[in-house]
């Protein structure tokens, strides 16, 4: 024998949201900015300097020297070379009576005055050296001035610029709920 049942189906109910975010503008214009710049100035005085160079003891050296030193030069000498000059000749004098010596002393003086042919003694220029020039250095002025300069900034900055959209939002019930009992089948024949 069956026992008969109920069948009972039950379906849940279903809601549908349709949402659309909302929208948020924001415009942030740039700040306005004003600059203005003043250059600094540099103010330079400058005087040249001054070399002076005195080679005045370069030529004396080479025989170019100033006529009067020249001539002191010679003055101050001219007793010394008479006295070699005296003293010279009485040696000379001095060998030529030697005559017991055997020697020719006219022949010997005579060669020798051919060889010694050199006036080196009677130069009268200056000392040659390799620091006969005298140099000297005079620095110009130099003088220098500066006027800063300078940055003068204004800057404004601008509101921003909000503007919302408001999105929608939609509940909806896509599915309602249900509740389905089945009875049994019933035999009424009888």
């Amino acid at each position: 024998m069956q026992i008969p049942q109920i069948q009972i189906r039950q379906q849940n109910a279903r809601l549908g949201i349709d949402a659309d975010p909302g929208q948020l503008v924001i415009k942030q214009p740039k700040a306005t900015i004003e600059m203005q710049a003043i250059h600094p100035k540099l103010h330079i005085d400058a005087e040249q300097g001054k070399l002076y160079i005195d080679n005045r003891r370069v030529q004396d050296a080479l025989g170019n020297g100033p006529h009067l030193e020249v001539m002191n030069r010679i003055y101050s000498k001219c007793k010394e070379i008479v006295l070699q000059g005296i003293a010279k000749k009485v040696e000379d004098g001095n060998r030529m009576a030697m005559i017991h010596t055997g020697e020719d002393a006219i022949v010997a003086l005579a060669l020798q005055s051919t060889q010694d042919l050199d006036f080196f003694e009677y130069m009268y220029v200056g000392d040659a050296s390799f620091d006969n020039i005298d140099i000297r250095f005079e620095p110009g002025k130099f003088d220098i001035q500066v006027e800063e300069g300078r940055v003068d900034i204004h800057v404004q900055s601008n509101r921003p610029e909000v503007q919302y959209y408001p999105g929608k939002l939609d509940i909806y019930v896509s599915q309602y709920a249900q509740v389905e009992i089945i009875p049994p089948q019933m035999n009424i024949k009888i």
